[in-house]
């Protein structure tokens, strides 16, 4: 059962002076409008009126970066959602910004409005990516920015993007391991997408970018969603909501090359269930375990060849992980099936195993 929601309220390209290369905030907002307090009120009841209570209610500022806007427009604003607070109405008010618009006054006007949670939209921590992508700040930036907000105690987010130019396996990793240390309780990932009416598009057009295909961004984001999820960082999103305006299939789609889909979590997430299925797979088939991914029998050795010519397991989880291991249109199952034909492979729901768990049993 759900017990989280995010109110999302977008401020389309607002209090952002920079263009980095791949930004056309329009398109992702899918807004062109400026939005008041007095819409924000608005959008807060039109939500809630439709919500039951659930345990956490966030109200959500995206689409810009917050606190480069005016201090008193960010006050007024924040007049509005600390108001819902204090009525009991959400639970936390999160914003999202860059690097570089943070620094003492700014929390202390933020603290004075309750914000819990503070994204930073960091990217990556590998300088010649920052710049080749115009972000305007430095990896310096980032490192204070993110003590500062810790040292605050706000909840700190950090959002990272794969593929920009001049980006690589080896820096995406580092700035997983990076985010890793900061210690943040957050994160996004988000593959590059080619947008048009942007200096990445036209770098495109030129030649001169070249974007990653789906399968090399799931297996770039797959080693950075280890990382991160190993630290017990939480996952919010991975790669972009499908709209009208960033879809494959759209006859308004505004991307290029084949740098979106809109399945991009699920390819993630089915990856790394199959890894984890067949490392216990050929733990089993190895004999040196009964069972793997749950309560563990090591000792227990069993022969490859007693599981006979169609030896049977079970492949287990909970039922939000089960599509993730049967993989997005089936890949896993039809994977399992090509690879290890002399077997017979059930696919089942486990209520008891946690979400994101494989186990492989006889």
């Amino acid at each position: 059962m759900k017990k989280h929601a995010i109110i999302p309220i977008f401020i389309p390209h607002r209090g952002c002076g920079h263009s980095c290369v791949f930004c056309n905030q329009k398109a992702i907002t899918a807004r062109t409008d400026d939005v008041t307090p007095e819409d924000v009120r608005r959008i807060l009841d039109t939500w809630l009126s439709t919500m039951q209570r659930l345990d956490t209610i966030e109200a959500a500022f995206y689409g810009g970066s917050f606190t480069g806007l005016p201090m008193e427009e960010q006050a007024a604003f924040l007049a509005v959602t600390k108001e819902y607070k204090d009525l009991g109405k959400i639970d936390k008010i999160h914003l999202s910004t860059r690097p570089d618009y943070i620094d003492g006054p700014i929390l202390d006007q933020l603290r004075a409005c309750d914000v819990d949670i503070i994204e930073l939209g960091v990217q990556s921590f590998d300088q010649e990516v920052l710049t080749l992508s115009r972000r305007g700040h430095t990896v310096e930036d980032i490192y204070r920015a993110c003590d500062l907000i810790q040292s605050y105690g706000f909840e700190l987010g950090i959002q990272l993007m794969i593929g920009l130019p001049g980006d690589s396996l080896e820096k995406c990793i580092d700035s997983a391991r990076k985010t890793v240390q900061i210690g943040p309780s957050l994160a996004r990932l988000y593959p590059t997408i080619v947008l048009e009416d942007t200096e990445l598009a036209r770098q495109y057009a030129a030649g001169l970018y070249h974007p990653l295909t789906t399968g090399e961004a799931v297996a770039i984001t797959k080693e950075m969603y280890r990382i991160l999820d190993d630290a017990g960082i939480t996952i919010l999103r991975v790669g972009l909501k499908s709209t009208d305006l960033i879809s494959e299939t759209s006859e308004n789609s505004r991307t290029f090359g084949h740098s979106f889909h809109p399945a991009f979590r699920q390819l993630v997430e089915g990856e790394l269930a199959r890894e984890d299925l067949e490392d216990q797979l050929q733990r089993v088939l190895d004999g040196s375990t009964t069972e793997v991914g749950g309560a563990t029998e090591v000792g227990s050795t069993v022969p490859a060849e007693s599981l006979g010519p169609a030896g049977r397991l079970t492949f287990s989880s909970c039922g939000e992980s089960f599509s993730n291991m049967i993989g997005h249109g089936g890949a896993n199952r039809k994977y399992f099936a090509d690879k290890y034909p002399q077997l017979q492979i059930r696919f089942a729901v486990d209520p008891a195993l946690p979400r994101g768990t494989y186990r492989v049993s006889r």
